[in-house]
C-alpha cells in the first residue's frame, strides 16, 4: 500500500512539474527512484524496531517513526537533490526543507490512518467476541428444551437410561458454557454430537440409524464450538421424528483442497411440517458465527436431491490452537 500510494503521489507531482506535456517522464523516473528508496528504507528501519516500538506510548512511537522518516529523507535529499532538480530556483537547503515538510505531513497522515485502522480493528474484535458469546448463550436453552423432554419420558420407564441421558446432557452443557473458546478441534464436536445422538437414540429406538464417515487426520480441524450438534438436531427433528419408519442420519467429514467439508444428511420428511423455531434459530446462529470467525470462505448451505436432504458446512483448513484443545 505504501509503495502504490507513494507512486501515485510521484505521478501527481510529475504532472504538476510538466510544462509542455502531460507528464515530465524524466522527472517521474528520477523522483520515483528517490521516493521508492526512501519508502523502502524507512519501512525496513521501522519494521526492525517494531518490538521496541510496541512497548512505547503512541506519542513516543510516533516521534521515533517520524524522526526516522525525516532523517531518511534528509540523507537521500543530500545525495539526489541536484540530480532531480538541476535547474531549481531555490537554494539546495530550501529545496530540502520543502521535501522534509512534505515528508512530515505525509508521515503524520499515514500514521493517523494506521492508528484509526487499529482502533477500528480492536472495536470490531470486541464486538465480534460479544456477539459470539451472545449467540452461544442462545443455544443453551435450545439444548435444555429438547433434551429434558427426552429425559422426562424415560424417568418412569427406564430410570437407568434416564440417568445416562442426564450424564450426557451434563457434558453437553459443560461444553456450551465454555464461552472463552472461539474455535475447538473437530474431535470435540464429534464427541458432543455422539452424546446428543445417544440421548435421541433412547427416545427414538430403532427408528434412528446412524452412519459415520469421518476422514482420518481431521481430528484437530478448527471449528466453532456447538456447530455440528445443531445440524444433527435439525436432521433428527425434520428427517427422523416425523417419519413413522424413522430413517438414517449420515455424518460425513472430508478434506478437499484448502477446505474441510462437513455434511449432515437425513431423509426428506414424508409430509409438510411447520419449521421448528428453535432449529431455525440454531441454524441462523451457526451461519452468523461462521461468518464472524471465518468470513466469506466459510459456507453453510442446504440442498435437496431426491429423498435426501443435506446440510453442507465448508470450513477453511485450519488447526485449532493448543489453548482451545485444553
Amino acid at each position: 500500500m505504501l509503495l502504490v500510494t507513494s507512486e501515485l503521489l510521484v505521478l501527481v507531482l510529475a504532472i504538476v512539474q510538466a510544462e509542455s506535456t502531460w507528464i515530465d517522464w524524466n522527472y517521474f523516473g528520477l523522483l520515483s527512484l528517490f521516493v521508492q528508496w526512501t519508502t523502502l528504507t524507512s519501512t525496513a528501519l521501522i519494521c526492525s524496531l517494531r518490538p521496541w516500538l510496541a512497548r512505547r506510548s503512541v506519542a513516543h512511537a510516533t516521534f521515533v517513526i517520524v524522526s526516522i522518516v525525516l532523517l531518511d529523507v534528509l540523507a537521500f535529499s543530500l545525495f539526489a537533490d541536484t540530480v532531480l532538480n538541476p535547474k531549481q530556483a531555490l537554494t539546495p537547503w530550501q529545496s530540502i526543507a520543502k521535501k522534509l515538510l512534505l515528508a512530515l505531513l505525509i508521515s503524520l497522515m499515514v500514521l493517523r490512518y494506521f492508528y484509526l485502522q487499529y482502533q477500528w480493528q480492536q472495536q470490531t474484535e470486541a464486538e465480534m467476541q460479544a456477539r459470539l458469546t451472545s449467540l452461544q448463550a442462545r443455544i443453551q436453552p435450545h439444548f435444555l428444551f429438547n433434551s429434558m423432554n427426552t429425559i422426562a419420558s424415560l424417568i418412569a420407564s427406564s430410570p437407568e437410561r434416564a440417568e445416562e441421558a442426564v450424564l450426557d446432557l451434563s457434558e453437553l452443557f459443560r461444553a456450551s458454557l465454555r464461552t472463552d473458546d472461539q474455535l475447538v478441534p473437530l474431535k470435540r464436536e464429534l464427541e458432543l454430537s455422539k452424546r446428543y445422538l445417544a440421548i435421541e437414540a433412547l427416545r427414538l429406538g430403532d427408528r434412528l440409524n446412524l452412519e459415520w464417515q469421518i476422514q482420518t487426520g481431521l481430528e484437530q480441524q478448527a471449528i466453532p464450538p456447538l456447530t455440528l450438534q445443531p445440524l444433527v438436531e435439525n436432521a433428527i427433528y425434520h428427517g427422523i421424528q416425523p417419519r413413522a419408519a424413522g430413517g438414517t442420519v449420515r455424518i460425513e467429514a472430508y478434506a478437499k483442497g484448502n477446505f474441510v467439508y462437513l455434511m449432515v444428511q437425513n431423509p426428506k420428511p414424508d409430509t409438510e411440517q411447520q419449521q421448528h423455531q428453535g432449529n431455525r434459530v440454531a441454524l441462523a446462529n451457526t451461519r452468523a458465527r461462521l461468518q464472524a470467525l471465518f468470513g466469506e470462505p466459510a459456507i453453510l448451505k442446504q440442498s435437496q436431491q431426491g429423498d435426501t436432504y443435506t446440510v453442507t458446512l465448508r470450513l477453511p483448513r485450519r488447526t485449532a490452537n493448543q489453548q482451545s484443545q485444553r
